[in-house]
């Protein structure tokens, strides 16, 4: 029972962090709605690399890599989005390969640009569709050249060589890219489609799904409550990040924007997983009156490694198929989803290689180790022991999908958490689940990695 026992302080406690839990998520999953959603960004970015691929890819196999000009499909996808909703290195694109007499804007608003080097462009722009006889200063496109995509297409809006920057081997690179950009998901999906029919075939064979025994702490379904409202959400999403914040910044104030914005989101996950891990440390010093470090208490079962290393793999591999089958329902029944997990767009767009090493070592790492302790960890098990491993499969794979306050990444997330789940109690090992984590968080992070032009 979950009010058996229990003092008036914890259960108003419990009352208090869960409202402001409901409070927090639905103001959360409500603003989530107003993020653009980063598939309009990846869509983009892989039509960039195919048209600096371009000299690279064989003929024959061009038809397979390459439908469309790319760089049409670039234009025509920036034309049904409001000018003013584009970043600024959009609305730059937007202007170059636009024709001069169908310009989108009102000259009046190219003085609209912060940067500076890209007000100096739209003047030669400007100058440019004014006069087709005007010859640049080729000087000012220098400052583009970090920018292949920028620097190409400027090459072809004011008809100079960029044969010195876009070279064969740069270009041969660029086909590499967009190689493992479409097979790596390809095969992943083959194969986890394998792996799945394979289990499902064999649980039907057996006539059943061959859980391992849980081992559970000795908590209450109100525990659960100051757990997951109480330290996840109040002390760790509202609380902690006013500290980490702050601190970075008092650091930071000498650094790049980029590393700056990674440093907030490595300390911010440190200090967001902090106070549940000190809210689990004092539940079990309390149930147990110590607190042994050697203790297996989560079951993550180390050894044999090899063993969950394998389930994790496979519990990863299974779960793919499904993933990627939800999420194209999702496309096919709702045209422009909102709502993607702002990190996405940060890492795509990220070219400081620290910065970039910070946020795969929190996505990676940290977040697959703290997320797997608190969701499969802890809650799985008491929620299997209370109401049933499917429920308690179910109900933990929901409130997963819930935690990260995406509105469009509920169903995908949700899926994700119910694979998550099957894979530590089939495996009796929470380091599997961790692991099939960890390897979905890196193959996300390795295609937004190959992204980057």
């Amino acid at each position: 029972m979950i009010f058996k026992n229990i003092s008036k302080t914890k259960l108003l406690l419990a009352l208090i962090s869960l409202f402001i839990t409901i409070f927090v998520w639905q103001q959360g999953l409500k603003d989530s709605l107003n993020r653009p959603s980063v598939s309009f960004d990846i869509s983009q970015k892989e039509q960039e690399i195919a048209e600096l691929a371009i000299q690279s890819i064989p003929t024959n196999f061009k038809k397979f890599f390459i439908t469309n000009d790319p760089v049409d499909d670039i234009s025509n996808a920036l034309s049904q989005v409001s000018f003013n909703e584009l970043s600024e290195r959009n609305k730059l694109i937007s202007v170059i390969i636009s024709d001069s007499d169908e310009s989108r804007i009102d000259k009046k608003i190219y003085k609209d640009f912060k940067n500076k080097n890209y007000k100096l462009l739209i003047e030669e722009i400007e100058k440019k569709s004014n006069d087709n006889s005007y010859e640049p200063n080729l000087n000012r496109f220098d400052f583009f050249k970090d920018d292949r995509f920028l620097y190409h297409i400027l090459s072809r809006k004011f008809d100079f060589d960029d044969s010195s920057l876009i070279t064969k081997s740069f270009s041969s690179k660029m086909f590499l890219k967009i190689l493992a950009l479409r097979l790596i998901p390809l095969i992943t999906i083959l194969l986890g489609s394998i792996v799945a029919l394979k289990t499902l075939w064999r649980a039907i064979s057996l006539r059943k799904l061959g859980w391992k025994e849980i081992q559970t702490l000795d908590l209450e379904l109100i525990d659960m409550v100051l757990l997951i409202a109480g330290g996840f959400v109040v002390l760790g999403e509202v609380v902690s990040p006013l500290f980490s914040i702050s601190l970075v910044e008092l650091f930071s104030k000498n650094i790049s924007e980029e590393l700056s914005q990674s440093l907030k989101i490595f300390f911010g996950y440190l200090f967001m997983a902090i106070p549940p891990l000190w809210i689990v440390f004092y539940q079990i010093k309390s149930l147990n009156g110590e607190f042994i470090l050697r203790k297996d208490y989560f079951q993550f079962n180390f050894l044999p490694i090899k063993d969950a290393i394998i389930q994790g793999i496979k519990g990863w591999l299974t779960v793919v198929p499904f993933v990627f089958l939800i999420s194209l329902i999702m496309n096919s029944l709702i045209e422009n989803q909102n709502g993607s997990n702002p990190l996405l767009e940060i890492v795509l767009n990220n070219n400081n290689y620290l910065s970039f090493s910070l946020l795969f070592l929190t996505t990676t790492f940290l977040a697959p180790f703290f997320e797997e302790i608190i969701f499969r960890g802890i809650l799985l098990p008491t929620l299997s022991r209370d109401f049933g491993i499917i429920w308690g499969i179910i109900i933990s794979a929901f409130i997963f999908a819930l935690a990260h306050l995406s509105l469009g990444e509920m169903p995908p997330l949700f899926v994700l958490g119910i694979g998550l789940g099957i894979t530590r109690i089939s495996s009796g090992s929470l380091l599997s689940s961790v692991i099939m984590h960890s390897l979905w968080n890196g193959l996300t992070f390795l295609n937004l990695f190959l992204l980057r032009t």
